[in-house]
């Protein structure tokens, strides 16, 4: 590559007259590109990045340690792509300027790899060296025998890809970077780190004040135990589960706390498996109500959560206000099939009852496309989940097989065809066949979703579970609004939406023309201007139906099958659990059809 800075394999320094110098990092989380070939990014995204957040702390860690010497300073800069536009010439110039650095693409996944060779092309034809790590890389080198297509392409530009995580190797990284010794691939896989006294995954807030509620995020254990099949975590994270202590999930909400911001998303995968989830809450529980912190959390849980004593009670003592439960299905032989053993139908209503009655909403992922799926039992399926269970927000994915995950790896070595365009690896699309919908009977299948879940008639009754159950009216609207209308105005999965969309005419994937500007800015107002109505107009009438349900005197007491108590997993089964009864795997069934007998 030629350019004005260094190859990667050349030394990366450069020593003022004055005797310090800078090595000038920048870190950038890639977002990925919509239909039309544009970045999906926002004046404000919606959900943090923990890989960022990890990478910087660690960074941040080695600047402190002088891990490049006494003479060198380590200035590192963070940016997520989803709410903020990359000035790529800007950076190659800071880079350029120091005389040494280089930057990181940070926890890239599988349908942000196209956005992360575009920006690789750029910076390695200006001659800066770039680092690639994320679930992609690392998914892809444990499960497969070779390297894919994309890897080798980026390897092909000079980049350097960085498989599994970094605690402890960091400062190696920078001195082979800063040497100009760096090796094409550094592979952790099978070395993961223990994470008692880690560095502390932290932003700056100026970063942290982009998200949407200025939320920021920790992993208080990575790993996880469980075996389903579509899971790329315990393929990159590993299957034995690693934690941090309560010291250190103290000291990362004090750091945090210190710049005003006390929102986490904890993204631990299921954080009730956690070991030591009860120690970490006793401590939140602390620092909310003998110090006063304005703790708020959002956690990711199993469905058995509930079974833990004491769990959800201090969860919600914590300051746990929502749960991200991995539900996933309601038909057994579809959860078996994906080896999601641990999903129980017979505990759902429970379990949605414990969370309600703790006042924390609850959001609940469901996967359109198993084996046995058919447009009939999908739109069966949803119909009695909206009767038999009081969830507040229901999200659809596609059955997708992630690269790093045993479904990908199985159909990869068997040949089956997969779609080779990395970027609908985003859960919002079709990605191999179906064994009995068609492609186009699937996206069908996806799109009546949503629109079946958030009928004005279910709103409504999800409001009014709401207000029987003295959840945040508002809360639970805005979020019933936003994860509405996202798929259906915007074109985008809710986990990816944000708020008021950026469209940069220059910033299109590659090989896609550059739009005229004559032509792309009229047309740009109007995609504006109709989406915004879209927006006004649904706002509007979900605004309408919760003023309705809190003007009705007898709200409070309002009661429906789902709010029904439950009468316990021994007890006799409702018509959820009679409808699968037959599938129950004989290893759960005896107790079950015994009760729905």
């Amino acid at each position: 590559m030629q350019g004005e800075f260094q190859t990667a394999s050349e030394p990366n320094r450069a020593v003022p007259a004055g005797g310090r110098r800078t090595f000038k990092i920048v870190l950038i989380k890639p977002s990925h590109y919509d239909s039309d070939g544009y970045v999906i990014q926002w004046w404000r995204s919606t959900i943090p990045s923990n890989s960022l957040a990890s990478v910087y702390g660690l960074l941040k860690g080695c600047a402190e340690e002088c891990a490049l010497g006494p003479d060198t300073d380590i200035d590192i800069e963070a940016y997520d792509e989803c709410n903020t536009v990359i000035d790529v010439r800007r950076a190659v110039r800071d880079i350029q300027a120091a005389g040494a650095g280089f930057v990181g693409l940070v926890g890239v996944q599988s349908n942000q790899f196209p956005r992360a060779l575009d920006l690789t092309r750029q910076f390695r034809k200006a001659g800066v060296p770039v680092v690639i790590g994320g679930f992609h890389v690392s998914g892809c080198i444990s499960m497969l025998p070779e390297l894919t297509p994309e890897l080798r392409e980026a390897l092909e530009l000079g980049a350097v890809l960085y498989a599994g995580e970094s605690e402890g190797r960091m400062a190696e990284l920078l001195r082979d970077l800063d040497s100009g010794k760096t090796k094409p691939i550094y592979n952790y896989l099978k070395d993961m780190p223990e994470m008692e006294a880690a560095s502390l995954p932290i932003l700056p807030r100026h970063v942290v004040t982009r998200v949407a509620g200025h939320y920021a995020s920790f992993d208080a254990g990575r790993g996880c135990p469980f075996q389903c099949s579509f899971c790329t975590i315990i393929n990159v994270q590993g299957r034995k589960s690693r934690y941090r202590t309560p010291d250190d999930v103290e000291g990362i909400v004090r750091a945090n706390a210190r710049q005003g911001i006390t929102r986490f998303f904890i993204t631990d995968d299921n954080y009730a498996r956690n070991r030591n989830w009860e120690p970490i809450l006793d401590r939140l529980i602390e620092l909310r109500e003998k110090e006063g912190f304005k703790i708020r959390l959002l956690l990711q849980v199993d469905t058995l959560c509930h079974r833990i004593p004491g769990f959800i009670e201090k969860a919600a003592r914590a300051g746990c206000t929502a749960v991200f439960i991995g539900l996933e299905n309601i038909n057994p032989e579809s959860l078996m099939g994906a080896k999601k053993r641990q999903n129980k139908i017979w505990e759902y209503q429970e379990m949605f009852h414990a969370w309600r009655k703790a006042k924390v909403m609850t959001f609940a992922g469901y996967i359109l496309g198993f084996p046995g799926d058919t447009p009939d039992s999908i739109a069966g399926d949803i119909e009695i989940i909206k009767k038999e269970l009081p969830v507040d927000i229901l999200e659809f994915f596609y059955l997708t097989p992630l690269p790093g995950s045993e479904d990908h790896k199985n159909l990869y070595t068997k040949g089956v065809p997969l779609d080779p365009d990395l970027n609908k690896y985003d859960l919002e699309h079709a990605c191999t066949a179906h064994p009995i919908m068609s492609k186009e009977t699937w996206e069908e299948v996806y799109r009546s979703a949503w629109t079946r879940y958030y009928s004005d008639a279910h709103v409504e009754t999800i409001m009014r579970r709401a207000a029987a159950s003295g959840l945040n009216k508002t809360k639970v609207i805005d979020a019933i609004t936003l994860f509405s209308g996202a798929a259906r105005i915007e074109g985008v999965h809710p986990l990816q939406f944000g708020f008021v969309r950026k469209k940069i005419r220059t910033q299109r994937r590659h090989g896609m023309k550059v739009v005229n500007p004559l032509i792309f800015y009229p047309w740009r107002v109007y995609d504006f201007a109709r989406v915004a109505v879209r927006w006004v107009t649904l706002v509007r009438r979900y605004r309408g139906i919760m003023r309705k349900v809190w003007a009705d005197p007898n709200a409070a007491s309002y009661t429906d099958h789902a709010l029904d108590p439950p009468a316990g997993h021994n007890a006799p089964m409702s018509d959820f659990v009679k409808a699968y009864a037959d599938k129950i795997p004989q290893t759960h069934g005896a107790p079950v059809r015994e009760a729905v007998a």
